[in-house]
């Protein structure tokens, strides 16, 4: 079952938003979003700031794939987008490629990331088949701060759902998809609240 937002998990080391930067003009924060694929999770986002629960304006989706079909979704919503190669950059966060350390240190505590697991269990890839094969009980996403040290940085938010005995690792995928819906948008308020 997953748990209401009311019941999200916030570390209590959140960091205010000025120590990751801030738009120069207050809210909304202007939100860069990197993909490689379906777009999923900034399909959460474009939904919530239509609704008006998250305080915020994606300026650009930039993909490392040009087939990538969160494209079409920026597109359709009227954000520019732009691919970038492989050359350009290194990217990890749904990017699905690891950041350089230069890269993060310019950026140091202003990346955010959204991982399918509850770290600090489970980091990097595959983690649906580790929980299966380790027989957790639960499974989850975690959003955190983007360090050199992959899937490491300080957790900002995390969701859970319980595995059930006929679950799969497609099942599971499904199930925590989800709560990244819920969840980056909620954290990334959270952090715009700040």
């Amino acid at each position: 079952m997953n748990r209401p937002l009311s019941k999200l998990r916030f570390s209590s080391s959140f960091p205010h938003r000025s120590e990751f930067g801030k738009s120069s003009n207050g809210l909304p924060i202007r939100i860069a979003v990197l993909i490689s694929g379906n777009g999923s999770n900034l399909q959460a986002m474009i939904d919530a700031i239509d609704a008006g629960t998250l305080p915020a304006k994606v300026v650009v989706v930039i993909s490392n794939k040009a087939d990538a079909y969160g494209l079409d979704r920026a597109k359709k919503a009227n954000i520019p987008t732009e691919v970038i190669s492989h050359s350009d950059y290194d990217v990890l966060a749904g990017f699905m490629r690891i950041l350089t350390s230069t890269f993060v240190e310019h950026f140091k505590n202003r990346i955010l990331n959204i991982h399918p697991s509850l770290l600090p269990k489970y980091p990097g890839l595959h983690t649906h088949k580790q929980v299966l094969a380790a027989g957790d009980l639960t499974h989850g996403a975690t959003v955190h701060i983007v360090t050199s040290e992959l899937d490491a940085g300080p957790i900002l938010g995390q969701m859970q759902c319980n595995v059930a005995p006929n679950d799969t690792a497609e099942t599971l995928k499904q199930k925590v998809q989800q709560l990244e819906y819920q969840l980056y948008p909620e954290v990334i308020k959270k952090w715009a609240e700040k």
